[in-house]
């Protein structure tokens, strides 16, 4: 059995599915581990390095398709390299099926097993594999980092003999995986932290990090049985604004994360609940790339409306490349594990697992 990557499109993702760490997991399975020439050394990973460690390194991304058995990616293969597969062949990654239905469809037709990590069932077995999560906290940690940096203010309090300068304000909105590493790491650096979520479960967790948490007056639990948001009914969504419309009057930075997979990102902080905000505040914009949480946010773009500047990153984590990689690679290997049959080192398309049953796009 032959485990292969090529590079993903180095213009939108600096991650990589392979590290040289879990090279030798994959050979000590009984892998072949085949890699594209470079594959790591954006990451300062050099060709020798996963040489030294028993993966062969080849010139021709063609090759590294055509003698693959399971290819892990980031994301979905383009149209050109996807002619390159062959039947029986295996794609794990994130493969957004919500966005890529066609592709797969013809992919699956053409007998090429699919999974897509981002379907994991959120179940004790599956936490080693949790893609979502481990790649969730590292965005919502750069956040903040993004957010403080851009802040033109200083965030702890600080007592001086000229004067005390009080300590930012920082409102976290969407209290999952993301906003609660968000809260945790601005409160380590000294703001004030409240934050918001349509979960009621979040709220616990939200004080045990020492933020504040905004309660929607009647609010309604809003979780699916697996554990993510989902869409608020009108009611709550008029008094969820109410009470984050006067929240933002004292608001320096806002990091919003709220996501509902496999949809269009809620939209949270409307125009006239922006005119609220102190001139010279922040908003950092995670959920961009899905239409964002607020009503001006654009991706990889900086903004600015009444003094407030809102900013969206397509990619957070290609300024977490190293770090990024290493979490989402021993992802993937713990996945992978679990689809390979001990016995025979083949791949076993158990449907009786609740965790390939979850990510086999059929």
């Amino acid at each position: 059995m032959i485990i292969g990557s090529i590079l993903e499109n180095q213009n939108i993702e600096k991650r990589i599915a392979i590290t040289p760490e879990v090279v030798k997991k994959y050979i000590s399975l009984g892998f072949e581990v085949c890699l594209i020439k470079n594959y790591g050394f954006h990451l300062g990973i050099k060709d020798e390095h996963y040489k030294d460690i028993g993966a062969k390194v080849l010139d021709e991304e063609t090759e590294v398709l055509n003698s693959s058995d399971i290819i892990v990616q980031l994301g979905m293969l383009s149209d050109n390299k996807i002619s390159n597969l062959k039947e029986n062949q295996t794609i794990v990654g994130v493969l957004n099926p919500y966005s890529n239905k066609e592709k797969l469809e013809s992919l699956s037709q053409k007998k090429i097993n699919l999974f897509s990590l981002e379907l994991l069932p959120r179940i004790t077995r599956a936490q080693s594999m949790d893609i979502l999560s481990s790649q969730a906290n590292l965005a919502g940690y750069k956040a903040v980092i993004e957010s403080f940096a851009n802040f033109e203010k200083a965030i702890p309090m600080m007592m001086t003999a000229a004067g005390t300068v009080p300590a930012a304000k920082v409102l976290v909105v969407g209290a999952g995986v993301a906003g609660l590493q968000a809260i945790a790491t601005a409160k380590r650096m000294g703001a004030i932290v409240f934050a918001t979520d349509v979960r009621i479960a979040s709220k616990e967790q939200v004080e045990s990090l020492g933020g504040k948490f905004l309660t929607v007056e009647g609010s309604e639990n809003l979780e699916t049985d697996g554990g993510y948001a989902k869409e608020a009914s009108d009611d709550f969504k008029k008094k969820q604004e109410e009470l984050l419309s006067e929240t933002l009057k004292k608001i320096d930075i806002v990091i919003c994360t709220a996501l509902i997979p496999g949809k269009k990102a809620p939209l949270i902080l409307k125009d006239n609940m922006l005119k609220n905000m102190q001139s010279g505040s922040f908003i950092y914009d995670l959920a961009a790339i899905q239409g964002g949480n607020t009503a001006f946010t654009e991706l990889d773009n900086i903004i600015e409306k009444n003094g407030v500047k809102i900013m969206g990153e397509s990619n957070i984590l290609n300024k977490l490349p190293v770090s990024a990689s290493n979490l989402y690679a021993k992802n993937v290997f713990n996945f992978v594990e679990n689809l390979i049959d001990k016995e025979t080192k083949k791949i076993n398309i158990n449907l009786e697992d609740e965790i390939i049953e979850k990510t086999l796009i059929k």
